[in-house]
């Protein structure tokens, strides 16, 4: 079977929706046609010169990459640096080149969860759960229709509360209207006050899809006007946010969990806070550049923190109630790029799929 490349886009939007990005982030296509056919997909952390020739090698013209290459504004093409060599490289050998940065890393599913994967986590849970995701749908609609229009708003993506599905709430009640002459009412008489059994039903859901969603209710209503209003909640959203934390199946003391840390996530190196004499059990979790979560981590018991891009004085906010652990950020993310052939291999099977070897990481240790 024939995949376009906006096909691939449009499921791992599915994946991790692009609403939730970060407002800063460029989680999109970023070089080549939608249109064009599938011969191959490169999956990667980064995406560089050399990422673009070992496409072109592996006679692959599409790049999925966590990070996007194309971060800010691009204002001329001179190939003056990295970035522009890479999408001009791009451009002139029709490579495409997607970037799924930190929507990937907001769903439950996600960058977070393959860290906690390789450590063994359980009890998994989004560490930071993002607000102002979620809307309530209240609609009104005859009881023997009821069903058909509940289904209808199901399959747009409502009614899914974390392993739930189908969630609803639902009072009987008395719907009154009177139709006007040039209405085309599906119950009562035109210009006659109407009385019927109603039902209100009520469904959370993404905000992102409220357009489909009441599209699809539309549809299936069969009223010719339907009643039903929209609301936002500051509910937090608890399948999608910053970080994770989870438990260890068994508790470590702290250097046989450093020992253990650098072994699962293929460390040289771990660069932490002090030790403080205790067992290690819950541990809290962000890929990239997560110190934002430390009093996350604090708050809900964390017996160490892994994340990077630690400064110097963000150090001492441990305060020594975790193990704070900088391992680096591309060693915190390089299995982004598993997680992102696994999620493509399920769904396109018939897709040649590589995992890239060049070496991304613009820091060396010795």
């Amino acid at each position: 079977m024939e995949y376009k490349i906006r096909d691939i886009i449009s499921y791992l939007n599915q994946i991790a929706p692009p609403a939730y990005q970060e407002s800063y982030d460029n989680a999109t296509l970023i070089v080549g046609n939608p249109e064009m056919e599938v011969k191959g997909v490169l999956c990667s952390l980064d995406c560089t010169e050399e990422v673009v020739e070992e496409a072109i090698q592996l006679g692959a013209n599409l790049i999925v990459a966590h990070h996007p290459i194309v971060f800010r504004g691009l204002k001329s093409l001179t190939g003056k640096n990295y970035v522009e060599r890479t999408v001009i490289k791009a451009i002139k050998h029709d490579i495409a080149i997607f970037s799924i940065h930190t929507n990937l890393d907001h769903v439950a599913h996600g960058v977070n969860k393959r860290i906690c994967d390789r450590l063994g986590l359980e009890n998994t849970q989004i560490l930071q759960p993002k607000k102002g995701l979620l809307n309530k749908l209240t609609f009104f609609v005859p009881e023997e229709n009821k069903q058909d229009v509940l289904d209808a708003v199901y399959a747009a993506g409502a009614g899914q509360i974390g392993e739930y599905k189908d969630c609803s709430f639902q009072i009987k009640g008395m719907g009154t209207f009177t139709p006007s002459e040039s209405a085309n009412p599906h119950l009562g008489q035109r210009g006659v006050p109407s009385y019927e059994s109603e039902v209100r039903a009520e469904v959370i859901l993404p905000k992102h899809l409220s357009g489909a969603i009441l599209q699809a209710m539309r549809k299936a209503h069969p009223y010719e006007e339907v009643a039903y209003y929209l609301q936002e909640l500051e509910n937090e959203n608890q399948e999608v946010g910053a970080g994770m934390i989870g438990d260890l199946p068994d508790s470590l003391d702290e250097l046989g969990f450093l020992d253990y840390l650098k072994e699962e996530m293929n460390l040289k190196i771990v660069k932490h806070t002090s030790l403080r004499g205790k067992k290690v059990k819950k541990v809290a979790v962000c890929g990239g550049a997560g110190i934002f979560l430390l009093n996350d981590a604090k708050r809900q018991g964390a017996d160490a923190f892994i994340t990077a891009d630690v400064k110097y004085h963000e150090f001492f906010d441990a305060e020594g109630r975790l193990i704070l652990c900088d391992i680096g950020h591309y060693e915190s993310e390089i299995f982004t790029k598993e997680l992102l052939a696994d999620l493509l291999s399920q769904n396109f099977p018939n897709i040649a799929l590589y995992l890239t070897k060049v070496v991304t990481n613009p820091t060396s240790y010795r």
